[in-house]
């Protein structure tokens, strides 16, 4: 048995380790993260039984889509290597993949392809922002450095302005909900005349309550313009495509909504400059225009200028007075058929009217009753005498009489109504008898 050093014994090892493994892919928990002034990144990669070092370069570090932390669950790509002077066997990492990350990116895509057949993307939808918007509203968390990055911006080219920061949190289960109705409650209480919603850079798990539907939602539906402002220039989600103007980073955004005040004093001193030159230019030329004119024959007399005006002032004149006297006249007529009116309802004229009528009917009335009371005495008088002629006091003065019972007083008119010796009482034209039937026939 040949006796070899601790390095041949090491080196052996090694050529074995790494011509057994030359890639590998490895799942686990990131742990004991610790990021060297090199640039290089040290950690261990470890499931519930077992735990490896390893180790991230600074090149392959740099082209990851953010830094690894602690507690993500990762898939290392890279191959296996024995670190001689420690005699420790590691990870060579190349490459990090985010466990989850590709079930993000597909759903992020299907987002995107179903938001973008519904038209949500579309230019012509989109808003203009205002140029000189009174109030700016944000939509960020309260204590990270965008809103103080936005502030600090605004200061130093606004100088004065009216901000209202709606405080949310941009990160977690519950942020994609507090973003949405942020939004909603400055567009139903038109609190704002421009909205930055936004948050700084992070891993596509940061920066997902961006892409969540209910914040499209509300960002398409809001009435106020929307500047978006999520993570880093080369940072994209759902919320940049469907706000009216997609801002690189959050700062970004606050120059995007706000005029510099030193800039817009100098473009207006320009415009100031160029418009009285264009005043001072446009009166020099009507300057000599005015003493050219001045020159010409038509100007020489005043009555040659204006005697064509006079002319026309004296025929306006005649037709003014001519329309004014017919005016009158129409006027004069409808006045005088008014007059006529109201003399027709004067209440003197109608109650004399009113009494002479009213005579007409009395005299006609009289008449007519004295006549009928004439006619009523006439026939009244003949009703008499017809009623005289037939009265029974007249006819017993003819020699007739009426014959009674002597006890009931009623009238006899047949010899069957009476008996034998039955008393009767015999009216006559001048005084009465009283009889005794003897016999009956």
């Amino acid at each position: 048995m040949s006796i070899l050093t601790v390095s041949e014994l090491t080196q052996e090892i090694k050529k074995q380790l790494e011509g057994r493994f030359p890639y590998v892919a490895v799942r686990g928990e990131l742990s004991n993260c610790k990021a060297q002034s090199s640039g290089h990144l040290y950690f261990t990669l470890k499931d519930q039984e077992a735990q490896i070092a390893a180790v991230l370069f600074r090149g392959s570090l740099s082209s990851l889509s953010r830094p690894p932390k602690e507690g993500d669950q990762v898939i290392v790509k890279g191959e296996v290597s024995l670190y001689a002077p420690r005699g420790q066997y590691q990870l060579i990492a190349r490459h990090i993949e985010y466990v989850g990350v590709g079930q993000l990116l597909q759903k992020l895509h299907e987002l995107k392809l179903k938001l973008q057949e519904r038209g949500w993307f579309d230019a012509q939808r989109k808003q203009k922002l205002p140029k000189f918007p009174k109030t700016i509203g944000v939509v960020t968390s309260p204590t990270g450095a965008v809103i103080q990055d936005i502030l600090h911006i605004l200061k130093r080219r606004l100088g004065s302005f009216h901000l209202i920061l709606n405080p949310v949190r941009v990160q977690g289960e519950e942020a994609a909900g507090e973003i949405a109705q942020a939004i909603k409650d400055f567009d139903k209480h038109c609190l704002a005349d421009l909205l930055i919603v936004g948050r700084g850079g992070g891993s596509l798990e940061d920066l997902w309550p961006f892409n969540e539907e209910s914040v499209a939602e509300a960002i398409f539906h809001c009435r106020i313009p929307i500047v978006s402002a999520v993570g880093h220039e080369t940072d994209f989600c759902i919320a940049d495509f469907v706000a009216d103007l997609r801002a690189p980073t959050p700062s970004a955004a606050a120059e995007i909504v706000s005029v510099e005040k030193k800039g817009l004093r100098l473009e207006l001193a320009k415009t100031s400059l160029r418009l009285s030159q264009a005043i001072y230019s446009q009166l020099r030329l009507q300057k000599k225009g005015l003493a050219t004119l001045l020159k010409t024959s038509l100007l020489s007399s005043s009555q040659t200028l204006l005697s064509t005006y006079y002319q026309k002032i004296d025929e306006s004149k005649n037709d003014g007075d001519e329309a004014i006297a017919q005016f009158l006249l129409q006027w004069r007529l409808k006045l005088e058929r008014t007059v006529h009116q109201y003399e027709l309802l004067d209440p003197r004229k109608q109650i004399a009217e009113a009494r002479r009528r009213l005579r007409y009917y009395q005299n006609a009335v009289t008449l007519a009753f004295t006549q009928l009371v004439k006619t009523k005495k006439e026939k009244v008088g003949q009703l008499l005498s017809h009623l005289n002629a037939t009265h029974p006091h007249h006819l017993l003065k003819k020699g007739y009489a009426i014959v009674f019972r002597e006890k009931e007083g009623s009238v006899i008119l047949s010899s069957k109504e009476i008996e034998v010796k039955e008393r009767l009482r015999i009216q006559l034209g001048q005084g009465e008898l009283i009889a005794e039937v003897v016999n009956k026939v």
